[in-house]
Parts: C-alpha cells; structure tokens; sequence
C-alpha cells in the first residue's frame, strides 16, 4: 500500500499562509524535560526564555529544522501529574491533545535504540494498513505521549 494521498493545495484559500510550526508540552520541570529530550531522543535545544513566572523552551529534533516542540515549565501552580499510560488503549479514554507524531525510517531500529537508552515505551510497534503506517507510542518522563511512525509500501 502506498503513503497516503493527500488532496491538492487550496493556494485560493484567505489561509494559504498557514503552516504548522510547533506543538507544545507541559512540563513540571524545564531542566529535566530539556534533558530527557537532548539525551534520550538528541532533539537540540533551538531557543530557551522565560514567560511571567514559567521557562519555556524550543526544541527541535535532530535533523529536522521544520518542527519543533514548546516545553513549558515552571509556574504557580505547576501542571498536574499527566496519567501514566501502560498501553494505548488506556490513553484513549481522555478527551483533549494526545500526542505529537514522528516519522522515523526504520521503526524497531529506532524503538530498540530507545530501550539501551531507558525510553518508557507504552506501545510496542505494530501495523495499521488503513494509513500505511507501523505505529509505536514512547512517553516522556513526565508521561506525554509521543507517536513513531514509519511509512510501509
């Protein structure tokens, strides 16, 4: 099966101009986030500054200069805990953002890469031929989620 078909621009629409540029994530902890992010995953840190009582962050991953995540930390009061997730299906019963996808090349290269490095892997990869996609789910320490996809011809 191919990669998915996407429908032609509407260079006419008043929105022609919009492009994605950022997701961002809650943070309890900015340091700690910016850590496990450089560490386990080596996303590089873009541009860090602070915003009232909170530090937030850009962060980028390690090839990739078109996406980039927010972290934002700190403030009074801090986030509350995110659940922690032990497989899929458990996430699914919240309502709200879910996760942040990433299309890696070689998904059971990538996911065994994150176990020597201590990545809590929530979904093991599977295969969902409906988008062409081998899926696996990663969690931060904090317990957002992240989505690995690979594209399958």
């Amino acid at each position: 099966m191919a990669d998915l078909k996407i429908p032609q621009a509407n260079k006419s629409s008043p929105f022609a101009d919009v492009r994605g540029h950022h997701v961002a994530v809650r943070v309890p902890d900015r340091a700690e986030a910016l850590k496990w992010y450089t560490e386990k995953l080596d996303w590089r840190v873009v541009h860090l500054w602070p915003f009232a009582d909170e530090e937030l962050a850009y962060i980028a991953p390690p090839n990739d200069d078109t996406f980039m995540v927010e972290l934002l930390a700190g403030g009074d009061p801090g986030p509350l805990a995110a659940p922690a997730y032990s497989d899929l299906g458990e996430s699914l019963r919240h309502a709200g953002y879910h996760h942040f996808c990433l299309i890696v090349d070689n998904i059971d290269a990538t996911i065994a890469e994150f176990r020597k490095r201590g990545v809590k892997i929530v979904t093991e990869p599977f295969q969902l031929d409906d988008i062409s996609r081998k899926l696996a789910f990663i969690a931060d320490p904090f317990g957002n989620l992240i989505e690995l996809a690979e594209v399958i011809a």
